[in-house]
């Protein structure tokens, strides 16, 4: 019986082809949207990191409770107690991108044309406690990573290849790093990805020394391997009773209390390693998938109508087989495999467009997004897919199912004829799922509209300077020691690279700074200002940089109250500072207040008088506020104590030039930097522009899945709400003949279906406000300059809804009123 009635929904499929197609195809979009949305999901949140025994790798973090701040990463004094008296980890490592000091990445000379790569810096733990091993040579050993020792690398995979062409006789081979050689020891594995540093090219050995580490400093990343059977809240506990030993342990820096250390009141944050490189992505990640899944809900209603109109019209043949002695389980058996059959077509085909879209979507999605080298279809992709089917299937094919294989069967055979008209109950239920599909294509039409507010208004968000994005290249690049060993010589080779970069043709003006607005790099330290009482324990922290002469004016940054610096101030290490416009409010109340005042980095260090104040710069993004910063000179005396000389070796230079972004200019920069620093590549070299574009990628992700998501939810909820209307003009045809022999116009036609469609349609956005209301808050995480509740948004979606639900509408009304009523009398 299962084999006919398989036949014979397969012979109904190819019966009606069209509306077969129209049924896979309707059910294709919401399972292939749903399949690849899921994928991403699955990749990010719910795989494994891909090393063995995942569950018992932990980061671990520090958060202070004195700071309204967030947590902290590892100190190197923490590092060296925890690793040696710690009951729960199998081990601890450190890890910090880049290497003492260089930034994210390391000069690389000696092999060819200089570059600058990469790199990562870990304690000889770190590579065994992830559980690699090398594809060639070896790891760090302890005394790979001891103060003094030889300098060593270990070369990833795909830099091997390139640099090296993947010559096994690399290893014992020398590359200079830094200005300084290192012997080639390792190579990592093909598949061996670092957290989710996927471009790494180097790694490196910290080589901490612990004679010389002082309570606080520089903060590294900590991962650690719990032992067997250890829980997380066990490590915490372990690791709270660690830190006062640090605390003991460690001398406080230079000029600095071992109390100020204490009233942070350090507590532990241990957790587990994937929800460190996760980060708060599954936000978005969830809201999409909500989205989308409303998708398949409507595509499913929409079926369901569509199953409904074909049920109803197969009534008296269902009649006739009940009589002729078919159970009522036979036939709902059989309407159910006619709806599986179409979600297997469906569902295949789906799958198809669930491979193509998730190629679409790992192409658009935001740089943040982790873990994004993981995620495809695998075994699991295909079970949610077969899941998602099943359900579908259930969901639109069983309510025909008990509508038609029930009781009452027979009087479908007295029900035909010229007397049969559509019946109340009938409207009904084909009403509800328009309702259904409205509501929801409401929500979904509300939430790409909030996030099309918050993408415009970030837009208009002011960054702090007036210079257009593109027009502004920058660069980053390091002078190493042995280039410049003094600090005041690297400060003049960095203003001999600024002036050849003045001479290039269509430069208008050059700054250097240790930052770029909206890419982040602003450190954060301690500010105190004269004249204000501070508690002995007090550490004030804001946001501060180091930049030199001109980078205000490549901006076109606004100073608000004093002057910039000047290279005679730099030079002569003149004790000055320049503030943020907030920074002098916060403290003073004025910007022009805040000139002639004076502030210092720490309770020893030097006063320095402020010179200037300059507009407020969103440094984390345009959706980050511009936070409350100081400016330091490029060159600096006595910034922590009395008797320290501080220079930035490592800078990003911003060009000011209508030919930014070009290739020509690019090299030009390169060669203009060659000049004067032979082996000195160039880092980042990017417009303004694409950290504008970085900080939007998530807005700008969500917002285009959101709309994608609303688009299909309207264009389904319309043509369900015109075929509803359609069907219902069609089987009152001879009511309305009836209706027009009898006087009614045409008019009043016209107003008797739109008023039925546009009654639904009210209803749906009826409920589709009150559902966007309650589910919108899901949303408030990612909304900026609107709230959840937005009215405008809200006017505007009803008002779009109803105004294309009256079109939908409207096709099969002026239908209906050019009813000819002689013709629709004499149908049967």
């Amino acid at each position: 019986m299962l084999i006919q009635d398989l036949r014979y929904g397969a012979r109904m499929s190819r019966k009606n082809p069209g509306f077969t197609l129209i049924a896979a195809l309707t059910l294709a979009l919401g399972i292939g949207a749903n399949t690849s949305i899921f994928s991403v999901v699955n990749g990010v949140l719910f795989k494994p990191l891909p090393y063995p025994n995942p569950e018992e790798l932990v980061a671990v973090r520090v958060t202070p409770q004195g700071l309204l701040n967030n947590d902290f990463a590892v100190f190197a004094s923490a590092y060296f107690i925890f690793r040696e008296q710690s009951r729960t980890f199998h081990d601890i490592s450190l890890y910090r991108r880049g290497l003492r000091g260089s930034g994210d990445a390391v000069n690389v000379t000696g092999t060819g044309e200089p570059e600058r790569v990469p790199a990562l810096g870990v304690t000889d733990g770190a590579l065994p406690l992830l559980g690699v091993m090398p594809l060639l040579g070896r790891f760090f050993t302890r005394e790979d990573d001891s103060p003094g020792s030889a300098e060593t690398v270990i070369l990833t995979y795909g830099y091997w290849s390139r640099k090296f062409g993947g010559a096994p006789s690399v290893i014992g081979k020398t590359i200079e790093v830094d200005g300084k050689s290192h012997e080639i020891i390792g190579v990592l594995p093909e598949d061996f990805i670092f957290l989710d540093q996927t471009n790494l090219a180097l790694v490196l050995p910290l080589k901490l020394d612990r004679g010389k580490t002082f309570l606080g400093g520089i903060n590294y990343g900590g991962i650690a391997r719990l032992k067997p059977g250890i829980a997380i809240q066990q490590a915490n506990a372990d690791v709270a009773r660690m830190l006062p030993m640090v605390d003991s342990s460690f001398p406080p820096p230079p000029g600095v209390s071992s109390r100020m250390f204490e009233d942070l009141k350090l507590e532990p944050n241990v957790r587990p390693l994937k929800q460190e490189v996760v980060g708060d992505v599954g936000k978005v990640l969830w809201v999409l998938m909500g989205g989308i899944g409303l998708v398949l809900v409507i595509a499913c209603a929409n079926l369901a109508n569509l199953l409904l109109v074909r049920a109803e019209a197969r009534q008296q043949e269902l009649a006739i087989r009940a009589a002729l002695g078919a159970s009522r389980g036979r036939l709902a058996a059989q309407l159910f495999l006619e709806s599986l059959i179409l979600t297997v077509f469906g569902g295949l085909c789906g799958l198809g467009l669930a491979y193509g879209a998730l190629r679409v979507l790992v192409t658009m999605a935001p740089p943040g997004l982790p873990r994004l080298h993981e995620i495809g279809i695998d075994g699991i992709g295909l079970f949610f897919t077969l899941a998602v089917s099943l359900a579908a299937s259930l969901l639109f094919g069983f309510h025909p199912v008990f509508k038609y294989a029930g009781e009452g069967l027979g009087i479908g055979l007295r029900a035909g004829g010229r007397s049969m008209s559509d019946s109340r109950k009938r409207q009904q239920a084909r009403g509800v799922l328009v309702i259904v599909q409205v509501a929801l294509a409401l929500v979904l039409l509300v939430s790409s509209g909030l996030m099309i507010r918050t993408f415009r208004a970030l837009t208009g968000v002011n960054p702090g300077f007036a210079a257009p994005l593109g027009e502004v290249q920058t660069f980053s690049i390091t002078i190493r020691e042995a280039q410049a060993p003094d600090p005041e010589r690297v400060v003049r080779v960095q203003e001999e690279i600024l002036r050849k970069l003045e001479a290039l043709p269509g430069v208008s003006s050059v700054g250097l700074s240790t930052y770029i607005p909206m890419g982040g790099g602003v450190r954060l330290g301690s500010i105190f200002a004269e004249g204000r009482t501070y508690a002995p324990d007090e550490l004030p922290l804001y946001r501060y940089g180091f930049l030199a002469p001109g980078f205000f004016k490549t901006l076109d940054a606004s100073i608000v109250a004093g002057r910039d610096f000047t290279w005679n101030d730099i030079y002569n290490k003149l004790p000055l500072a320049v503030v943020s416009e907030k920074l002098a409010r916060e403290f003073w109340g004025h910007p022009a207040s805040a000139l002639g005042k004076r502030i210092r980095a720490t309770h020893t260090g030097a006063w320095r008088e402020i010179i200037g104040v300059v507009e407020d710069m969103r440094q984390d993004g345009v959706a980050k506020e511009a936070p409350t910063s100081v400016y330091w000179p490029i060159l600096v005396a006595n910034i922590e104590s009395n008797s320290d000389v501080y220079v930035e070796r490592t800078v990003t230079f911003a060009l000011r030039s209508p030919r930014a972004g070009t290739e020509g200019l690019i090299n030009e920069i390169r060669r203009g930097v060659w000049s004067v620093v032979p082996s000195g590549p160039l880092a980042e070299v990017y417009t303004l522009n694409y950290y504008f574009t970085r900080s939007m990628a998530r807005t700008s992700f969500t917002l285009v899945m959101l709309t994608f998501a609303g688009g299909m939810a309207l264009f389904l909820g319309i043509v369900g709400l015109y075929g509803v209307i359609a069907y219902s003009v069609a089987q009152r045809r001879r009511e309305i003949g009836i209706r027009m022999a009898l006087g009614a116009g045409r008019s009043e036609i016209l107003k008797m279906v739109i008023g039925q469609g546009t009654k639904l349609a009210l209803i749906g956005v009826a409920i589709g406000l009150a559902g966007a209301l309650g589910l919108m808050r899901f949303l408030s995480g990612l909304l900026y300059g609107v709230k959840p509740g937005d009215p405008l948004t809200l006017v505007a979606v009803s008002a779009l809804l109803i105004a294309v639900a009256l079109i939908a509408t409207y096709i099969p009304a002026r239908q209906a009123a050019n009813v000819n009523p002689l013709q629709a009398l004499r149908q049967d």
